[in-house]
């Protein structure tokens, strides 16, 4: 096995163990608890999970989803969360390599996966992980990536700025709240790292897959155009999308307009 083999894999049994706290913060921040004290427990019995059954994945394979103490269901979610992250870490790392954006761009992730399922679950995106994340991504995007400040400062400014102006105007129009100020900081953390030209990219992405899941479920009888979606899951899509893929494919889109002018 090559070295660069060996990378990988540590790169995602690294990503997987992540992970696993990452469920931590996804269960406690939005109930308020430290994220750091008390160690694991199981929901149920309240048993702590001793250290050989919250091995990411392979725990839950041989406790077959189920608590040691009470046999209570363990949730799918965790080790899809782990397996999620674990694969975030890998492909980040096949893509950036033993380079200082790799560290950051799967934080970004991270970060972004949290957001996900805690506004999945409660419709909230907490700013202890927004607001933070605005200068904390901003300076590190200076430091590893290739953006400038005035790209990252844009990219602020146009994230939440969009979102405001959207969010306003449909509070005007109905009297109703159509989109929280969650997704407006959000959107401003996302412009940090991604700028200008990943805000954009994100809010078109974010916007198509939004509307065609509304369109699905409203076809399977599970909406309305009244349904609320929370748009934070869209909005982490379309930036890791922008991550990945953004950059080659608005250069692609630029130069096909050009030869077709």
């Amino acid at each position: 096995m090559s070295l660069d083999h060996i990378m990988s894999l540590f790169v995602l049994l690294a990503g997987t163990c992540v992970g696993s706290f990452l469920n931590v913060c996804i269960y406690r921040l939005p109930a308020g608890l430290s994220i750091a004290y008390p160690p694991s427990t199981c929901p149920q019995c309240q048993q702590p999970i001793r250290f050989y059954d919250n091995i990411p994945v392979v725990s839950y394979i041989l406790l077959r989803g189920r608590c040691r103490f009470c046999a209570a269901t363990i949730a799918l979610r965790y080790p899809l969360v782990e397996m999620l992250t674990g694969l975030a870490a890998w492909t980040v790392f096949l893509k950036f390599g033993m380079t200082a954006a790799t560290p950051v761009y799967f934080t970004f992730i991270a970060v972004l996966i949290v957001i996900t399922f805690i506004d999945i679950d409660h419709q909230i995106i907490p700013d202890i992980l927004s607001l933070p994340g605005i200068p904390l991504f901003f300076i590190a995007g200076l430091w590893a990536t290739p953006t400038t400040w005035s790209n990252a400062l844009i990219g602020i400014v146009s994230g939440a700025g969009s979102l405001l102006l959207v969010a306003l105007a449909y509070q005007r129009i109905t009297g109703k709240d159509g989109m929280g100020m969650g997704d407006v900081k959000l959107l401003a953390m996302i412009g940090a790292l991604i700028g200008w030209r990943g805000v954009i990219f994100t809010i078109f992405l974010s916007s198509v897959i939004g509307s065609l899941v509304g369109i699905l479920l409203m076809l399977q009888g599970g909406g309305s155009l009244k349904t609320r979606l929370p748009f934070g899951p869209f909005l982490a899509l379309g930036a890791v999308a922008y991550v990945f893929f953004g950059p080659k494919l608005i250069d692609a889109y630029l130069g096909l307009s050009v030869t077709i002018r």
